[in-house]
């Protein structure tokens, strides 16, 4: 048995802390001089990305490379998935080649689960997969947070937390709210009532709240999300237009100031300025957003590390 990082929904607090702590041990390698670790010298990281990504990819392929791992990238456009493959032999064929980890990107919700139940020898990672879940995002939006509250004397269970936009369409609002689901963190969804439906509270099995208001839902927040209005995956007009739109849901600093005045903002990139959040928050003091793409790298490192080590060994005991 092999195992995966498919999704956040049925980690425990446990399991998160451990890649949270095996993150913080690689934050300081990215800041070296010379930026690798033989940890996973002979193994070999192969990422299949269905969907484009610069973020994702770019951070898999950098945090593979530090851990002195072979990695190799397959992209849909020159793989045989243009020809007619699916996807399940696409990732059959790769197993063949005895890689270790499998890190898939698609753009069908549950197409990583799907492939993960056919491999016996590859750990599958999870690189976002349709609207469903963005484990990764999440564990790197976490160790932002963490680093952040612990240098006030602060841990990440506590919190206020709002997801602001379209959540309809954002596997990394679900990823980050099952995650602060699990650590016992209060957690608002804000946006019109085409992005949050009334019924997505449901979706989370309680400890949700919605608002459509977005001065009453950012009101005492310790943490604000703004996501990105995710334009290619909107097959129906669900605002008017982008202009109605950040006229009631743009984060503004005036907001921030005087409806949650110690909040600290994430976003997930890549930013729409003017639409989703201002030039004055994303580039100002509360801002984590630089920081966020910083960890990123890290955490990746972390999950390959203990994806990769449990294809011999489970003494990890992280699964999905």
């Amino acid at each position: 048995m092999v195992d995966h990082l498919l999704g956040i929904e049925g980690l425990s607090k446990t399991d998160i802390y451990r890649y949270l702590d095996a993150a913080h041990s690689f934050v300081e390698v990215s800041e070296r001089d010379i930026k690798k670790v033989p940890t996973l010298r002979g193994k070999t990281i192969v990422h299949v990305f269905f969907e484009p990504s610069t973020r994702t990819l770019a951070s898999f392929d950098i945090a593979g490379k530090r851990l002195s791992a072979d990695t190799i990238n397959v992209s849909a456009s020159s793989s045989s998935v243009k020809k007619g493959e699916t996807l399940l032999d696409t990732v059959r064929t790769l197993e063949s080649m005895n890689p270790d980890v499998l890190v898939i990107r698609h753009s069908e919700s549950g197409a990583a689960r799907f492939a993960s139940q056919y491999l016996t020898r590859s750990s599958v990672v999870n690189a976002g997969d349709g609207s469903h879940e963005h484990p990764t995002q999440a564990l790197l939006d976490l160790l932002t947070l963490r680093q952040h509250f612990s240098s006030m004397k602060r841990g990440i269970e506590g919190l206020k937390v709002g997801f602001v936009g379209d959540v309809r369409h954002s596997r990394v609002a679900r990823s980050n709210v099952w995650a602060h689901l699990a650590l016992g963190n209060e957690v608002r969804l804000i946006g019109p009532t085409t992005l949050v439906p009334s019924d997505f509270a449901g979706v989370f099995g309680g400890g949700v709240t919605i608002e459509h208001d977005l001065a009453a839902g950012l009101k005492g927040l310790d943490v604000v999300v703004c996501l990105r209005m995710q334009l290619e995956r909107q097959d129906e007009h669900f605002v008017p237009n982008l202009d109605e739109y950040s006229k009631e849901y743009c984060v503004s600093e005036r907001l921030l100031k005087d409806l949650a005045p110690s909040s600290v903002v994430l976003h997930p990139g890549p930013m729409n300025r003017g639409t989703e959040i201002s030039g004055e928050v994303a580039d100002g003091p509360r801002s984590l957003i630089r920081r966020q793409v910083n960890n990123g790298v890290a955490v990746r490192m972390a999950v390959l590390y203990l994806l990769a080590r449990t294809v011999e060994s489970h003494e990890t005991g992280v699964v999905a």
